[in-house]
């Protein structure tokens, strides 16, 4: 998101996205390289970070409409039921997998040392983007793209879902597709509510644009800036086989999660981790 300053409403929203945020798992198929099935379990998430931004939503609306028959196979998985809770984790990954995931990007002020790291040890990552900073920056999306990254859809402009209406969340998530579109040539196939704040309509509207909802295991709380040392010990704490590790590459002075990526990531591969993505099939 392109906003930097916290605004001091932003525990009001916290408590309501944290209150609304609960539901009940069900299974999708996830791994990399070969789907395996998926198990629910953990606790809710934690409230994602950030501070909303303006609510408009791009130009146009995307069709709510799943893969078509004419879309190349490997980008026509089968349409995701809707869901009444996001994925937390992926267990089932394998015992020595982790999910990086990084939201609010692309910046080109964060989001490029983020990947050269990735980059430089050979890790996958999910990039959940806001439509506003990826239409800014195409040749983000694309970089991430052709290192094998996962760019899911995070909404246009950060807002509070549960208070928008069916059209609003509508232009917020299609219009954030239609960019990852236009950039990639394939739609996303993951999706995150701003705040962890989920609702029916979201996830309906969600699986009709043909995207699973994503959540984490392990919050960084990195938008408070906490240091970079409390950035790396809560990763290192919380490494697990299956978690979703949630960072930001963008929402404000994302350095210290710069740094501690350089740090818990070598880190997290000595101790036998490896960080990959999920794979729909």
């Amino acid at each position: 998101m392109k906003h930097d300053q916290i605004p001091a409403e932003r525990r009001t929203f916290l408590r309501l996205a944290l209150a609304l945020g609960a539901a009940t798992a069900v299974r999708v198929l996830a791994a990399d390289p070969a789907g395996t099935p998926v198990r629910p379990g953990g606790e809710p998430p934690a409230v994602a970070a950030g501070p909303p931004a303006r609510t408009q939503a791009g130009p146009g609306s995307y069709r709510l409409r799943p893969m078509t028959s004419g879309t190349p196979p490997r980008f026509r998985p089968a349409p995701p039921p809707v869901r009444t809770r996001p994925f937390e984790e992926l267990p089932e990954l394998g015992a020595d997998a982790m999910v990086l995931t990084f939201d609010d990007g692309p910046d080109p002020r964060f989001t490029p040392d983020i990947l050269a790291t990735l980059r430089r040890y050979g890790v996958r990552a999910m990039f959940f983007v806001c439509g506003e900073m990826a239409a800014d920056n195409p040749d983000l999306l694309r970089e991430m793209a052709d290192d094998g990254h996962v760019v899911g859809n995070h909404s246009w402009s950060h807002p509070l879902i549960p208070k928008l209406s069916r059209a609003a969340i509508r232009d917020e998530l299609g219009s954030t597709s239609e960019v990852i579109e236009k950039a990639l040539g394939a739609p996303p196939l993951w999706y995150r509510a701003p705040y962890g704040a989920w609702n029916r309509n979201s996830f309906e509207i969600g699986a009709a644009m043909g995207m699973e909802p994503m959540a984490w295991t392990v919050d960084t709380l990195d938008w408070t800036e906490p240091g970079t040392d409390a950035i790396v010990r809560r990763v290192r704490k919380g490494a697990a086989p299956g978690v979703v590790v949630l960072s930001h590459d963008a929402g404000g002075n994302r350095s210290q999660s710069v740094a501690a990526l350089r740090r818990y990531l070598p880190a997290l591969l000595e101790r036998g981790y490896r960080p990959t993505v999920p794979h729909r099939g």
